[in-house]
C-alpha cells in the first residue's frame, strides 16, 4: 500500500504541503499591503522597496537547482523540513528589523526557505499518488497558494492596526515552526530514488537543461507572464490601485482580495477539470496560450481604464492559474526522472523575472518621476513597457511555431 492510500493520508501528506505553500505564498505577497507602512517607518524611495521585496524572489530563485537536486536525492520530508526552519528564523529576523540592508537579509533567508514549499509538494505527489490524481493534487496545491495571497490581502490589512507589520511577522515565525516539526512528523520517510547518482552528474543534468530548446521556449514566457505577475500582486498592485485609481489603502487590499480570490477560483477550476480537459486532447501549453492571451487583453483594459475595475483584477488572478501549467508542458518534453530539476528550472525562470521586473519598475518609478511625471504617469509607463515585454515573450508559444511536445 501507498503512503496516500493508507488511512489519514491526506491529513499526514497533503496538509503538511498545503500548509507549506500557502505561508509561501502569503509570504511572497505580504509586502504589498504592508509596504506603505514600511515607506514611511523607514524612509524608502520606490527602487528601495522593490529591491526589498525582490530579495525574496533572488533568494528563492538562486536556490531552485540545489532544491530540485536536494529533492531527487533526498526526498521533500528531509528538504522541506529543515528549510521550514530558515523560514521561521527568517520571518523572525523581518520582525526585529530596523534597515534596508536588515530586512533585506531576513526576506531573502525567507525566500530560501520557502523555496521547496511547491516543488516539494509536486515530488511528493509523484512520488506517493497515482498518475491519474497529479493534475487534481497539483490544482488544489496551487489553490493553498491562492488562500496565501488572499490572507495576505485584506485580512493582514485589517490586522496592521492592532498587531503592526512586526507582529505579523512574528506570528508568521511561529507558524513557520509548527509546519516545520508537522512535516518531520508525518510525512513518509522516503527519499527520492536518485541516491545512487553522483553529485557532479545531478549537476551536469541540471545545467544540460537550460539550452534545450524545448526549456527556452518557455523561459521568457515563465519569467515575464509568472515572474511578472508575481511582482505586480506582491508589491505593485496596491501602489497603482492606490495612485492610478485614487483608492484608499483598504480600497486597495479589497481589490487585492479580488485578484487573489480569481486566482482561487482558476487553481480550482484546473483541479476540478484538468483530467477531463486531458481526455479531450487539451494539453497545458493550449491552457497556456488561451490564458496569457487573456492577461495581456485584460492587462491592457486595466492600463486604459477600460471595464469595471473588480471584474478585471479578479479575471486577471483567474487567467494568471495557467502560469502553474508551465511546470508540465516544460517538464513533458525531458525524461521523467529529471522531473524536479526540470520544474525548479523553470521556477528559477519565474523568480528571475519577479526579482526583474519588481526592482526593475521601483529603478523605472524613480527615474521618470525624477524626469518630471507623476507617480500615476510613471506607473503607466513602466506597467505599458512590461506589456510590451510579454507580448514578445508570448510568440515562441504561438500555433504558427512548430509543434512541440507540451
Amino acid at each position: 500500500m501507498s503512503p496516500a492510500q493508507a488511512p489519514g493520508a491526506w491529513g499526514r501528506i497533503f496538509l503538511p504541503f498545503a500548509l507549506g505553500y500557502y505561508l509561501s505564498y502569503l509570504l511572497r505577497t505580504v509586502n504589498a499591503v504592508i509596504s506603505p507602512t514600511l515607506t514611511g517607518e523607514l524612509g524608502l524611495s520606490a527602487a528601495d522597496l522593490g529591491l526589498l521585496t525582490s530579495t525574496y524572489f533572488l533568494a528563492f530563485g538562486l536556490a531552485q537547482i540545489p532544491v530540485g537536486i536536494a529533492l531527487d536525492r533526498f526526498g521533500p520530508r528531509r528538504v522541506e523540513g529543515c528549510l521550514m526552519l530558515l523560514t521561521a528564523l527568517g520571518s523572525a529576523a523581518f520582525a526585529m528589523g530596523d534597515s534596508l540592508t536588515g530586512l533585506g537579509g531576513a526576506r531573502a533567508l525567507v525566500g530560501v526557505g520557502v523555496s521547496a514549499c511547491l516543488m516539494g509538494a509536486l515530488k511528493g505527489f509523484a512520488m506517493w499518488y497515482p498518475a491519474e490524481r497529479q493534475s487534481s493534487m497539483t490544482g488544489f496545491i496551487m489553490a493553498a497558494g491562492a488562500l496565501g495571497a488572499l490572507t495576505a490581502s485584506a485580512p493582514v490589512e485589517a490586522l496592521l492596526p492592532f498587531m503592526g507589520w512586526r507582529g505579523v511577522f512574528w506570528t508568521i515565525a511561529a507558524l513557520a515552526l509548527m509546519i516545520s516539526l508537522w512535516i518531520f512528523l508525518s510525512l513518509p520517510d522516503e527519499a527520492s530514488h536518485g541516491d545512487n547518482e553522483r553529485l557532479l552528474d545531478a549537476l551536469r543534468a541540471a545545467v544540460r537543461i537550460f539550452p534545450a530548446p524545448a526549456f527556452l521556449k518557455f523561459a521568457a514566457s515563465s519569467m515575464f507572464f509568472t515572474g511578472g505577475f508575481m511582482a505586480m500582486q506582491s508589491l505593485w498592485a496596491v501602489p497603482w490601485l492606490m495612485s492610478v485609481n485614487g483608492l484608499s489603502l483598504a480600497q486597495a487590499a479589497g481589490y487585492l482580495v479580488a485578484l487573489n480570490v480569481g486566482m482561487l477560483a482558476g487553481q480550482l477550476s484546473i483541479g476540478l477539470l484538468g483530467v477531463r480537459l486531458a481526455t479531450r486532447g487539451v494539453r497545458p501549453l493550449n491552457l497556456i496560450q488561451f490564458g496569457y492571451a487573456g492577461m495581456l487583453s485584460v492587462q491592457l483594459c486595466i492600463l486604459f481604464d477600460l471595464g469595471p475595475l473588480v471584474v478585471l483584477w479578479f479575471l486577471l488572478g483567474a487567467l494568471s492559474s495557467v502560469n502553474s501549467q508551465t511546470y508540465l508542458a516544460t517538464a513533458s518534453n525531458f525524461p521523467r526522472q529529471v522531473f524536479a530539476r526540470v520544474s525548479t528550472a523553470i521556477n528559477l525562470m519565474a523568480f528571475a523575472g519577479a526579482f526583474a521586473v519588481q526592482w526593475g519598475l521601483g529603478l523605472a518609478l524613480d527615474a521618470l518621476q525624477l524626469a518630471g511625471q507623476t507617480l500615476s504617469a510613471s506607473l503607466s509607463l513602466a506597467f505599458g513597457g512590461l506589456i510590451a515585454v510579454q507580448v514578445l515573450a508570448y510568440l515562441p508559444l504561438l500555433p504558427w511555431r512548430r509543434a512541440q511536445p507540451g
